[in-house]
C-alpha cells in the first residue's frame, strides 16, 4: 500500500518558503521581462522581410509586393516595440512612458537599417555557395543552411545590441543555438562574407573579432583562455577574452582558438583538431602534426568448439 501522499497545501507552503529563501531565482511582484515565444515569431517576420519570397504564406509578385511588405512592416513595429519595451524597463528598473517611448524610437532605427543588413546577409549567402561545393544555388543556402540561419538570427541581434538593446539578443542567439547548434554571441564583432560549414558545434564568444571572407568548419570554437578577476574574486567584464581572426582565414573542423591577446593573422589556414592559445603570423598553416596511422593484419578467430 502506498504512502499517504502530503496534502497539497503542504506543498504549495513549502515551495513558498523555497521562494522566499532565495530571491535570486523568482521574479514575483516583478514586472518587465520579455516574451520568448514573441520574439522567436518576430525573428520569422524579419527574415520575411530580409528574404522576400522565400518565407511566409502568400506568393509575392511584384503588384502585391509594396501591399504585403507595408502590411508586414505595420504588424511588425508593435510587435517588435512591445519586447523591447520590457527589455528597456527590465535593464534600468523603470516603467512607463520612458521605455514605451524609447522602444519605439529603437524599433524605427532597427527596421531603417534592415537594407543594410540585407547587403551583409546577401555576402554571407554568396560566400556559403562559392564555398562549399555541395551548394547547389543561393535559394538552397538562405532556405536550408543552419550556419547561414544562425549568421541572420546573429545580425539582427548585433544590430539590435548596438542600439542598445539588453536582453532579447541574447534571447534571438540563444534560440538560433538550440536549433543549430551554432553559438554565436551577439556581442561579437563579424565582417563581410562569413560561412560556416555544417554548424554543429561552433561557439563564437562576445568579445571575438572576426574579420571579412572567413570560413570556418563545425566544431570550432573561440573561446576564453581565462578570466582575469578583481580583488573581490569576481571576473572583470568589458576585456576582450576571445580571440581576433583576420581576413580571409579559414579555420577546420574542431579547432580551439582561446585567448584575447591571440591573432590569427589574415591569410592563413588553422588546421582541424588544432589547440591554439598563441598568435599566429599572416599567411601561415597552423596546425598539429599527422598523427601515425597504424594498420595491422586481423587475426583469424578460431571456431567455438561444441
Amino acid at each position: 500500500m502506498s504512502k499517504r501522499k502530503p496534502h497539497l497545501d503542504e506543498l504549495v507552503a513549502a515551495l513558498i518558503r523555497s521562494y522566499l529563501s532565495d530571491k535570486r531565482t523568482q521574479r514575483i511582484d516583478a514586472d518587465y521581462l520579455p516574451s520568448r515565444d514573441a520574439i522567436i515569431e518576430i525573428i520569422g517576420e524579419l527574415r520575411q522581410l530580409l528574404f522576400p519570397g522565400y518565407f511566409g504564406d502568400l506568393p509575392l509578385t511584384g503588384e502585391n509586393m509594396p501591399f504585403h511588405m507595408g502590411d508586414l512592416l505595420a504588424r511588425l513595429w508593435p510587435k517588435l516595440a512591445g519586447q523591447i519595451d520590457p527589455c528597456l524597463c527590465f535593464d534600468h528598473d523603470g516603467h512607463g512612458d520612458a521605455c514605451c517611448e524609447r522602444a519605439d524610437e529603437i524599433t524605427g532605427k532597427f527596421l531603417g537599417r534592415i537594407p543594410e543588413i540585407r547587403r551583409r546577409l546577401a555576402l554571407d549567402a554568396q560566400a556559403a555557395y562559392d564555398g562549399d561545393p555541395a551548394a547547389k544555388s543561393i535559394d538552397e543556402v538562405i532556405y536550408c543552411y543552419p550556419g547561414f540561419y544562425a549568421i541572420t538570427v546573429y545580425r539582427l541581434a548585433h544590430e539590435l545590441l548596438e542600439l542598445g538593446v539588453p536582453l532579447m539578443p541574447r534571447i534571438m542567439t540563444e534560440h538560433a543555438h538550440s536549433f543549430t547548434g551554432t553559438d554565436i554571441h551577439p556581442g561579437a564583432k563579424i565582417g563581410d562574407s562569413f560561412f560556416i560549414d555544417h554548424a554543429t558545434g561552433v561557439v563564437i564568444g562576445e568579445t571575438s573579432r572576426i574579420g571579412s571572407h572567413v570560413k570556418i568548419y563545425q566544431g570550432v570554437t573561440l573561446g576564453a583562455l581565462s578570466f582575469p578577476k578583481d580583488e573581490r574574486g569576481r571576473v572583470i567584464k568589458g576585456l576582450q577574452r576571445h580571440p581576433t581572426i583576420e581576413d580571409n582565414v579559414t579555420i577546420y573542423a574542431n579547432a580551439t582558438i582561446l585567448g584575447g591577446q591571440t591573432v590569427i593573422g589574415r591569410g592563413s589556414t588553422v588546421g582541424g583538431n588544432s589547440f591554439i592559445t598563441a598568435s599566429v603570423a599572416p599567411h601561415t598553416l597552423a596546425g598539429n602534426k599527422m598523427p601515425e596511422l597504424e594498420l595491422k593484419r586481423k587475426t583469424k578467430r578460431s571456431k567455438p568448439k561444441g
